[in-house]
């Protein structure tokens, strides 16, 4: 199977229509077109390091805060799991350490991984690696959970001096890590997953070996072959 690329031809990220070297702008979604991205894998280092560096302190400051008439109260995000665990809700639990933890360090590691394989080469197929691509850049919104919920506990949770509930500094660390994360995916040029997936041919040792498999074979006449002796 043939690439864009190799066929001269210039793929749209936007709408994935292919056009003739020298389109600037795609015919059909009116997106600007460029062959690839040469900063695509600077652009995604920047805002996956903002994405890890917002992460450290989503997870260390405190992402809700109750207050009630006798006593308050603070906990992080995998504080609050584990409390909500043990009052035996813990499927409610398990949907925010999975938005909270695994997606988000899952996210990162894929990143990092995609942009290692097209500077190093692949370790694994191409097509795995799209599917991963894909995968990250479609989860990416979901990690916003633990943001909505504290969000709508801030706002139905609020009996004045009875009961009184509010996000901490950790749920605008937890928001800018997602969006920072969800950047960074989107920075990724995929075209570079199938630029480095094929490897050309060095110093001519591939087309020999095709030329020489191809080539007709040599008949000799019986008895013109002679057996060296000592």
């Amino acid at each position: 199977m043939k690439t864009a690329k190799e066929m001269n031809l210039i793929g749209c990220r936007r709408c994935t229509r292919v056009s003739p070297p020298g389109t600037e702008i795609c015919p059909r979604c009116g997106g600007k077109i460029n062959s690839r991205d040469p900063r695509s894998l600077q652009k995604v280092m920047a805002w996956w390091v903002l994405g890890v560096a917002c992460y450290i302190p989503a997870n260390l400051y405190t992402m809700l805060e109750t207050k009630t008439l006798v006593s308050s109260s603070s906990s992080t995000i995998i504080g609050g799991a584990v409390e909500i665990a043990q009052y035996g809700s813990w499927g409610v639990a398990i949907i925010i350490l999975l938005a909270s933890a695994v997606i988000p360090i899952g996210k990162f590691i894929i990143i990092l991984g995609l942009v290692i394989g097209v500077k190093r080469g692949p370790q694994i197929s191409d097509d795995l690696r799209q599917k991963l691509y894909e995968v990250v850049e479609y989860i990416g919104r979901w990690s916003m959970i633990d943001v909505f919920v504290v969000a709508v506990l801030s706002s139905l949770v609020q009996l004045q001096t009875l009961v009184n509930i509010s996000p901490g500094r950790a749920s605008i660390f937890f928001a800018l890590s997602v969006i920072f994360t969800m950047i960074s995916a989107q920075s990724f040029d995929s075209r570079l997953i199938w630029d480095t997936g094929r490897k050309p041919a060095q110093d001519g040792t591939d087309e020999a070996r095709d030329a020489s498999s191809n080539a007709a074979p040599v008949t000799t006449a019986p008895g013109t072959a002679k057996e060296s002796t000592a």
